[in-house]
């Protein structure tokens, strides 16, 4: 990329098409070449965010986080990836927060950092792709809550969960948020106010993971899962993502009602009227 232009002449016309798709190429290597704290690969229709800060244990830095918004916001955008892995590097998946970044500061400081963690899971929230955390070692504190904002979850046998901020005086406010909406009311609350660790096989049934897998199994089965899913258009997967976490917090039949509105609506969509007539003809489907 050495000697790369990034402005180019205005052009009309087939040129200017051009013109732009370069200068989108360009805007994405210059994402990439810059990540510090980030990898991101593409196999097929599925991405791969890896966590690089392993020295810190993959400390959700600001700078850490930053860029994981501003990846997690591109994906979203470009839709070339249909389903998305995050994982870390080295000996585990998250430790949480840099500490050093919250000890002795101006409340104002520690809050700029906690808004930034909320733009990330908010960018997961709102990405059209379904987002798979692939968890080994420790997660815990925001790490945790990173697990538990993914839209799905595969960790290692060995992996282990906690919430353990009250061990050092500051109760994990943040991220027992998104805990509590993926496990049982009574255990959220005892993983929070005790601090204490769990296993995978805990985490699995109290619903904070979907899956455990053999360590050695951990990287083949979370890409499985990602298989399985990258399968479908993203239009299908990014309306029922949608979906979902709309109606979570409905009424019963208000929730029902608007699934009703929605699947009136999607049933004339292209994909639609494609798998519907695949599977009457007894055929695969052919989609884009």
């Amino acid at each position: 990329m050495k000697g790369l232009r990034t402005t180019w002449p205005v052009a009309t016309g087939g040129t200017g098409r051009y013109k732009c798709v370069v200068e989108e190429t360009v805007k994405r290597w210059l994402l990439l070449k810059a990540l510090k704290y980030l990898g991101f690969e593409k196999t097929d229709k599925i991405g791969v965010i890896v966590l690089k800060n392993p020295e810190k244990r993959n400390a959700l830095s600001f700078e850490l986080l930053a860029e994981l918004e501003e990846l997690v916001r591109k994906i979203a955008t470009e839709r070339e990836q249909r389903v998305v892995i995050i994982k870390g590097e080295g000996e585990c998946f998250s430790s949480g927060h840099d500490l050093r970044e919250i000890l002795s500061k101006h409340p104002r400081e520690v809050e700029r950092l906690f808004l930034k963690c909320f733009d990330v899971m908010k960018a997961i929230r709102e990405a059209p792709q379904p987002y798979i955390a692939q968890v080994h070692g420790v997660a815990t504190a925001a790490g945790c809550q990173l697990v538990a904002a993914c839209d799905l979850a595969v960790a290692a046998r060995s992996a282990r969960f906690s919430l353990p901020g009250v061990n050092i005086g500051l109760f994990c406010f943040t991220p027992t948020v998104f805990v509590s909406r993926n496990v049982l009311r009574k255990k959220a609350f005892e993983l929070a106010i005790t601090g204490e660790m769990i296993s995978a096989e805990e985490a699995f049934r109290i619903g904070l993971v979907n899956k455990v897998v053999e360590d050695e199994e951990l990287e083949k089965e979370t890409m499985n899962l990602a298989r399985k899913i990258s399968r479908f258009p993203l239009t299908v997967l990014e309306s029922g993502k949608r979906f979902f976490y709309r109606q979570l917090f409905m009424e019963d039949f208000q929730a029902l009602s608007y699934a009703t509105e929605t699947i009136a609506l999607y049933s004339q969509a292209k994909e639609a009227i494609e798998g519907i007539s695949a599977f009457l003809e007894k055929r695969e489907p052919k989609w884009d």
